[in-house]
């Protein structure tokens, strides 16, 4: 047999098997890198049609200038539609984009085991499928690799390399080659229900559905909070309407039961239900949201102006919140440090209003568990104080209105919106970045990629406003534990919050530290 070069890039025809959107835009990519691409699909004329679609695609670029009308010809001529799979067989790499079911992927591979050179690159691009289930049948597992690609393919630029059980490091340094020589940002992943990105992304969502179906706060408000005070781009609820309720729970639960029901990958009722209902999102026409051509997007709860206090004192460190120490003394309001206070709460100091209300940076606890000892007032995490637009406050239910008006009024003078939510433990944006980092050190730890692999999955994947173990340095391991510390003691029956032992480390080490 012979062996695959390692760290050499795949130079000659590239074979794509599967038409559809993702397969299209694989086939794309490869043929404006210059390779010569054979596209092949079991449904009659089905290639052929693709061939068209990815011609005109070309043209558009054309039109963009995106792409010289030389090389949108040389193109064309290099795109090869084949009728059978025995007009592959002079493919230097294959990748697979056929439906997500193992027993077509195997058969599928068995026969191009027959059809191309030992030499040949095997690749498929599942997201939800065990890379090394794919190749257990195959008579040289070696050359086989997960090459997974978001969609829309050509647009956006990671690509998860996928090292199967059996794969050989030679085949898995040639696919990571290969995508960066066709201008994609490859990561090196083990083979682990939903890699990188659909592996931590899962708290994003999950946390979000919880909050809503706690009756917390409705998805309008939890997207304006994840969005306007957490820096994504967009919120859960309006995100996976997009995707479509079907396949993002779908992942879900895929990646939920490969990890045999692992209570922190729980799935959603309230997404479950959705989905029973048929209402998946856009193309449905509903999901959480309506969609209807007269449809009118839900606003997000936010607070009539009130009046801003002209002086407050701060207590403490207010930790991952001490910026707002600067912001509220540039907002003209006057700040009275007391830097040496009682420990009031597991996570430190606080903002006392004139009225006597203390506002406490998320903790993973509740306002209201502190309720035998005055009254307080949680806000959220925001990633970046300065730049948020909107901060979210839970009242415990002991607290009077004029507290919370106090407090209402501290931030609008900052400049931000004010949503009041109902007090929920660990709040929206800080129980959700809580978990993310958590999850990110937990794949860390077992191997799945390396740190700055996973910040860069999250960022390119996801889009997400910072990479979670950035998000670690910068919030500090010890506060982290602690919300999550406090979310299990809530939840404890389930496990869901409990620190990864990762975590667990990183705080500790930290703390020697200080």
């Amino acid at each position: 047999m012979t062996e695959i070069e390692g760290g050499s890039t795949v130079t000659g025809t590239v074979a794509v098997v599967g038409t559809g959107t993702m397969g299209q835009g694989i086939a794309q990519v490869a043929l404006v890198a210059g390779h010569p691409v054979r596209l092949y699909d079991a449904a009659p004329g089905r290639a052929a049609q693709a061939a068209a679609s990815i011609a005109a695609r070309l043209d558009r670029l054309v039109e963009k200038g995106r792409l010289t009308a030389a090389d949108r010809d040389a193109a064309r001529d290099r795109l090869h539609p084949a009728a059978a799979l025995a007009e592959l067989a002079d493919a230097e790499l294959v990748v697979e984009a056929v439906v997500e079911q193992l027993a077509v992927k195997q058969e599928l591979f068995g026969a191009l085991e027959e059809i191309v050179s030992d030499t040949c690159l095997l690749a498929t691009n599942t997201s939800s499928l065990s890379v090394t289930a794919v190749a257990g049948a195959l008579r040289v597992p070696g050359r086989f690799v997960g090459l997974h690609f978001f969609n829309p393919a050509p647009l956006l630029p990671l690509v998860e390399v996928v090292r199967g059980s059996a794969t050989d490091e030679a085949a898995a340094d040639r696919a990571h080659a290969t995508a960066a020589a066709w201008g994609k940002t490859p990561v090196r992943c083990a083979d682990t229900p939903g890699f990188i990105v659909n592996r931590i992304a899962r708290p994003f969502y999950a946390e979000a559905f919880r909050v809503f179906e706690e009756r917390a706060a409705d998805p309008a408000t939890i997207d304006a909070a994840l969005r306007e005070s957490g820096g994504f781009t967009m919120g859960p609820f309006e995100l996976t309407d997009l995707i479509g309720q079907d396949v993002n729970e779908a992942v879900t639960r895929s990646v939920w039961e490969s990890f045999f029901q692992d209570p922190k990958f729980t799935p959603s009722l309230a997404q479950r239900r959705l989905v029973e209902s048929g209402l998946h999102g856009r193309k449905s026409g509903r999901g959480w949201y309506d969609h209807g051509p007269d449809a009118t997007p839900p606003a997000p709860h936010t607070a009539e102006p009130r009046t801003a206090p002209r002086e407050v004192t701060i207590e403490g460190s207010l930790g991952p919140a001490d910026e707002l120490r600067e912001l509220i003394e540039e907002a003209g309001i006057k700040v009275v440090r007391e830097d040496d206070p009682a420990d009031l709460t597991s996570q430190g100091g606080c903002v006392v209003l004139p009225g006597g209300a203390r506002l406490l940076l998320s903790d993973g606890y509740t306002a209201s568990d502190y309720a035998s000892s005055g009254t307080y007032i949680y806000f959220d995490l925001a990633l970046d104080y300065r730049t948020a637009t909107r901060i979210v406050l839970a009242p415990a239910d002991s607290a009077a209105p004029e507290d919370v008006d106090e407090a209402i009024g501290l931030f609008q003078a900052l400049g931000k919106q004010v949503s009041v939510i109902d007090d929920v433990p660990g709040m929206i944006v800080a129980r959700t970045v809580a978990m993310i980092a958590d999850f990110a050190l937990d794949a860390v730890a077992r191997g799945v990629a390396g740190p700055e692999d996973v910040d860069v999955a999250m960022r390119l994947g996801v889009n997400y406003p910072g990479g979670p173990l950035e998000w670690v340095g910068r919030l500090g391991a010890t506060w982290l534990e602690g919300i999550l510390d406090a979310l299990h003691q809530h939840y404890h029956p389930t496990g869901r919050y409990a620190p990864s032992p990762a975590l667990r480390r990183r705080a500790a080490a930290e703390r020697r530290v200080l």
